[in-house]
């Protein structure tokens, strides 16, 4: 439904002349360590609790496998959803970009391949996060080079494929990867896996932007206002920085520094 200007601009007025009251908000979010973990933890988490805390609400997050946390936002659960993908239709009322992924490709350094551009997977057998043909700006095009594609929620069966060889490549996140990565180092024998083996990233998109999506208009404008004060008072380059640091070891220069 469009509504005319005057209405539209009597109503930002409204909602910047009448802040949200404290509200306990509940986040829709997708199971994305170590973005978002399920003690409600993580980079991503971190953001989110800090930027509705500055505006005096707090955040519960209820962590479901990625894009189910959509469609139960989508069908009432949650008082707001997280991690929706710039430009997607969400019901509420969407944010401004609050976090920008690294998506990229993952594979052995054993296999001395290449990988600086996208047109180097051709011939790949690769997998991907579930939606990335729909996210990643450019891959639904490029599929087609490659010797196979899927795509699973199970970002750590992902790892798996790749250490036992059956895989190319991984696209996604450089972030998650390694932290499932880590996962797996950390169980040894019981992985199932040679989780030892060294490992290439390569930032090879651009960064993908996610914004948040609430269903009262005002909380979406004070998150929005108060997203740029801790933007402003270096509040979000510092956890950016803190998480990213994390798994700098593994990424290398390969992801985006704050």
């Amino acid at each position: 439904m469009k509504f005319g200007i005057a209405a539209c601009v009597s109503a930002s007025l409204l909602v910047f002349s009448n802040p949200a009251v404290a509200a306990e908000i509940t986040v829709m979010a997708g199971d994305l360590p170590p973005m978002i973990n399920q003690d409600g933890t993580g980079r991503e988490a971190e953001i989110i609790s800090a930027v509705l805390g500055h505006c005096g609400h707090s955040a519960v997050f209820k962590v479901q496998p990625f894009t189910r946390h959509w469609q139960s936002f989508e069908k009432g659960s949650g008082d707001a959803v997280a991690t929706v993908p710039l430009g997607m239709p969400t019901a509420g009322t969407q944010t401004k970009t609050y976090i920008n992924y690294q998506n990229g490709v993952s594979f052995l350094t054993s296999s001395e391949q290449q990988a600086d551009a996208l047109s180097d997977l051709d011939g790949w057998n690769i997998v991907a996060f579930e939606g990335a043909s729909n996210i990643i700006p450019g891959l639904d095009g490029a599929t087609a080079g490659f010797k196979s594609y899927r795509e699973m929620a199970d970002q750590k069966t992902q790892s798996k494929l790749l250490y036992g060889k059956r895989v190319d490549g991984i696209l996604g996140d450089g972030m998650l990867f390694a932290e499932f990565s880590r996962q797996l180092q950390e169980a040894g024998s019981a992985a199932g896996v040679d989780a030892s083996q060294p490992l290439e990233f390569r930032a090879i998109f651009e960064p993908s932007p996610y914004v948040m999506s609430f269903r009262d208009p005002a909380i979406a404008a004070d998150f929005d206002r108060c997203f740029g004060e801790l933007e402003a008072d270096g509040t979000i380059q510092e956890i950016n920085t803190r998480w990213t640091d994390k798994y700098r070891d593994a990424l290398e220069d390969n992801y985006m520094s704050f």
